[in-house]
């Protein structure tokens, strides 16, 4: 079943274009990973799907679904005096207690943190609060725009791993845009290939060769690979 069709997606800045003629499906249940090098479009075409970016061509959603957005970094100041129970609140009704705490289990935090505020928190939990609060929305897709942007190896395998949770256990179709091919590989059963248009779209054993790469990034270097020892 298809939660997403994209189909002759074009976007223009200026003149410029950025995302030409990108086509490629979304199936339920599965994780989506974008790859492409700096300025290959990535960040553009995950806020094209959520409505915030005008664009060219068919973004078809199936009927009924609901998406959660995770950006890169948090919107608002760190110092702002607001703890993370209240950053909860602000999502209004469906915000109950016994949601919230259902969330943080979740993504595995302890509900310690809601009394802490945004400032006395870590990048990574700050990440988890924002992957929490999408999730409070009930939502079937998950959108994550390079969701361990400044924050430490450990900490990106730790995110990664609670993805993968999330994914497994609630079902959720996953987008996210990563350059850990590492990542990739592991986690996800598609990976599209973009540099404006779509250089390739498959399972990543299958699509990701040294020629492909190659010819993606350029020679590049935007793209790593890191191991961990199990």
């Amino acid at each position: 079943m298809k939660v997403l069709t994209v189909k002759n997606l074009n976007i223009e800045f200026g003149g410029a274009k950025v995302i030409e003629d990108l086509s490629f499906d979304v199936e339920k249940g599965e994780v989506l990973a974008v790859i492409g090098p700096i300025g290959a479009g990535k960040t553009v075409l995950i806020k094209s799907l959520i409505g915030l970016i005008p664009h060219r061509g068919e973004i078809a959603w199936s009927p009924g679904i609901k998406t959660g957005y995770v950006p890169q970094r948090m919107d608002i100041e760190t110092d702002v005096p607001l703890t993370v129970r209240e950053f909860f609140r602000l999502r209004g009704a469906e915000a109950t207690d016994k949601k919230i705490a259902e969330t943080l289990a979740f993504v595995q935090l302890d509900h310690e943190i809601l009394r802490k505020g945004f400032g006395e928190i870590s990048v990574g939990q700050r990440q988890r609060v924002l992957v929490a609060w999408a999730v409070l929305g009930s939502p079937d897709v998950l959108i994550f725009d390079e969701p361990t942007a400044d924050i430490d190896i450990a900490g990106q395998e730790s995110i990664y791993k609670m993805l993968y949770h999330l994914q497994k256990n609630i079902g959720l179709t996953v987008i996210l845009v990563s350059h850990d091919l590492n990542v990739v590989y592991r986690h996800a059963q598609t990976v599209l290939c973009l540099n404006r248009k779509n250089l390739c779209f498959g399972a990543p054993k299958e699509v990701l060769s040294s020629e492909q790469l190659l010819a993606l990034y350029g020679g590049e270097g935007a793209f790593f690979d890191h191991r961990h020892e199990t």
